[in-house]
Order: structure tokens, then sequence, then C-alpha cells
């Protein structure tokens, strides 16, 4: 009885590990004297870079126009898009025109990825002292902008970035996200600390909201020294903590919220793109072609092997000690994995169905590990150095 029991340490210790080990950014500072910015304060430009969004771009582009920040302009980058984002945009800007306003892209030229090249263009055309690279797929509460501003003086930052509320709609984002933010928070664990300049590999933002001094900006190189990267926000933190700038990560889940995909498809396209190159970034040159295959098997064996064997166990073979123990992991997996879905918003009963969710995981790392530097991503195509991708930013 006594190994069964031994063998469910793992679980046991990576339980205890989310639990007492990692914790989530600071919220935002709130209050009625944060929210009231005398007019005063610095321009801030919102740059919302945007291809095929006519289904996000208005509901974005109103939530930051009621925004009480009063300096601010909002420049929606138009990234070529074939379907109807402009003159969905040009609708909301109409009603705001002392806000917002739209930039035609231009062409992607030859070395550029898509989001990159967006956002340089709104820099190029921003006025504000602080800029704000945010996702088409956001929503903003209105005095979200005034506390983050004054998160970036409360954390004397260089740039701040938020963590905010997942929506998630359907049967797939309910059960796939929380195991994709699980993986991210057991290598991230406490990354709402600024680090210092050596620890860089182990910054990280979030590229649905990121707000910088213009000065910090183009002292890093803005997006143009970024201009091949697929993982834009991670790869700009890295360089600003390896340049010796202050880079913050605080909560706003009462705030701040993204609908990063609408389905499987979306699921599996868009984490395909980020989770290889990304996260290798964040490895020594040694770990980057082992640390895949065994994240892979590590997962089949945490979440596939246990539910199997209990099922075996259950009808007799092998039965005994080993009911005990697969019954055990299961068990501790279930509240796990219950408590994954229910802290992200889900209804806590997708838990129930982890090995799914890990069996989907667990495919889009073997994808993105097999494509490589391979990524598809809003109708274009790119074949990336995955080797210069992962080196200094």
């Amino acid at each position: 009885m006594l190994t069964p029991l031994l063998l469910t340490l793992p679980w046991l210790g990576l339980l205890l590990f989310l639990t007492l080990w990692v914790r989530l950014p600071r919220p935002l500072p709130s209050g009625p004297a944060v929210v009231s910015e005398p007019v005063a304060g610095p321009r801030v430009t919102v740059v919302v870079p945007a291809r095929n969004e006519a289904r996000n771009v208005e509901a974005v582009l109103t939530s930051l126009a009621a925004s009480a920040w009063p300096r601010l302009e909002i420049l929606l980058v138009d990234d070529r898009s074939e379907d109807d984002t402009v003159a969905r945009a040009a609708e909301v800007a109409a009603r705001h025109p002392d806000r917002i306003r739209i930039v035609r892209g231009e062409p992607l030229p030859p070395g550029w990825l898509g989001k990159p090249w967006a956002c340089h263009q709104g820099a190029r055309e921003a006025r504000g002292d602080l800029l704000l690279f945010t996702d088409a797929d956001t929503r903003h509460a209105p005095d979200l902008l005034p506390r983050a501003v004054a998160a970036l003086a409360e954390d004397a930052a260089d740039a701040v970035s938020l963590a905010g509320r997942q929506l998630m709609e359907s049967f797939w984002e309910r059960l796939v996200q929380p195991h994709v933010f699980t993986v991210m928070l057991a290598r991230f664990p406490r990354h709402g600390r600024p680090l210092p300049p050596q620890r860089w590999r182990g910054a990280i933002a979030n590229g649905q909201y990121i707000l910088i001094r213009r000065q910090t900006y183009d002292a890093i190189g803005g997006h143009e020294a970024l201009r091949g990267e697929v993982v834009e926000d991670m790869r700009m933190a890295q360089r600003l903590v390896r340049l010796g700038y202050r880079l913050s990560l605080r909560g706003a889940e009462d705030a701040f919220a993204t609908r990063m995909y609408s389905g499987l498809g979306e699921i599996v396209e868009g984490w395909s793109k980020n989770v290889f190159l990304g996260g290798l970034a964040t490895l020594p040159p040694w770990m980057r072609w082992l640390t895949p295959p065994l994240m892979i098997l590590g997962s089949l064996l945490l979440w596939m092997m246990p539910p199997v064997a209990l099922l075996a166990a259950a009808a007799g073979m092998p039965g005994g000690p080993w009911l005990v123990w697969s019954g055990s992991v299961v068990a501790l997996s279930l509240v796990l994995w219950c408590a994954a879905a229910w802290r992200m918003g889900a209804p806590a009963r997708y838990g129930l169905l982890y090995p799914l969710g890990a069996l989907v995981t667990d495919w889009i790392f073997l994808r993105a590990w097999r494509r490589g530097g391979r990524v598809r991503w809003k109708g274009r195509e790119y074949t990336l150095d995955a080797d210069a991708l992962m080196g200094e930013p």
C-alpha cells in the first residue's frame, strides 16, 4: 500500500507548487484619486493593430473611447484587412472624431511580420508621451487607463503590462485555455516582480496591453527591433529587461478582458504560433531542443496515464494497490483542473474533462514543435529561422 501512495507525490507536489508558490500579479491601484487625473497629465496614444477584426473592432474602439483619461488619441492601424474592419471602425470613429483616427497600413515589407509592422506604423504616427499597444480583441473599462498610468508611476517603471480576464464562450475555449495558462504559470510562477538584466529570459509581458514610455520605446529600438518576432510581446519584455529598463506586470481582471480565440481551430492555430518559438526563447540554448519532447511526454504521463490505469484497475487488471494509486492521482488531478477552470472563469465542471484538455494541449505543442519556424496567422504564412529568433532580443 505504501508504494502506490508514494507514487502520488509528484501530483501532490505539483498541486502544492501551484497553490503555495505561484503568485499572480498585484492588482492595479484603484480609487477615486487614481481616476481623477488632471488634464495636465501626459498624453497617451493607444495603438490598436487590426487585421480582419470586423467582429471585434467596434467593441474595442467603443470601450477605449469611453476611457476616463482626458488626453488620449486612439490609432486604429488597419493591417491590410480583407473584411469589413475599416468600415466598422469608421462608424465608431465618426462618433468620436476627437479621439479615434484610422491609419491605413502600408504593404508588409520584407523581413517584417504583420503585427510588429502595424505597431511600428502606429508608433510612427503617435503624438503621445506614453504609448499603449493593445489588441483588437480586448475590452477596456473606463478607469483602466488611469489606473495603468498610476501603476507606471507607483512602480517607477518604464513599461507596465497587464494580465486581464480571459473571456471563454465556447466548449473548447473553456476546456483548453486553462491548460495552456496553467503551463504558463508553471513557467512564470512569480512573474509580477521586475527582474534584473541577467535574468532577461524570465521576462514576460502580455501583448494585449503594454503601456510604455515613449522615450523608452525609442531607446530599445521600438518595433523595428522586433520586426521578425512572432511573440513580439515577450521579446519586447526580454529586450526591456536585458537593456536595464524596469518592466512591471500588474493584474486587471476587474477592468480588462480579452477573448483570444473563438473556437478549436483558432485555439490550435493561435497557440501553435506562440508556444514553440515563444516558449523556447525563455530557455538556455542547451534546453531548447530537449524541452518540447519532455514536456509532451511528461504531460501524457501526468494527465493521461492515471485515468487509463484507473479504468484498467477498476476492471480488475491489475487492481489492488494500483486502484488506490490511480484513484488518488485522478482525485488530485480533478481538484487541480476544476480549480484551474473556475479560477479562469469557466465552470468548474470543465475540469472533469481534463484528460481531453491535456490531449488537445499536447497536440498543440506537438504541432508547433513539428512546424518549427513555419507560422500561419491571419491569412499570412511565414517561414522563420527558429534559432535566430531564440537568440538575444
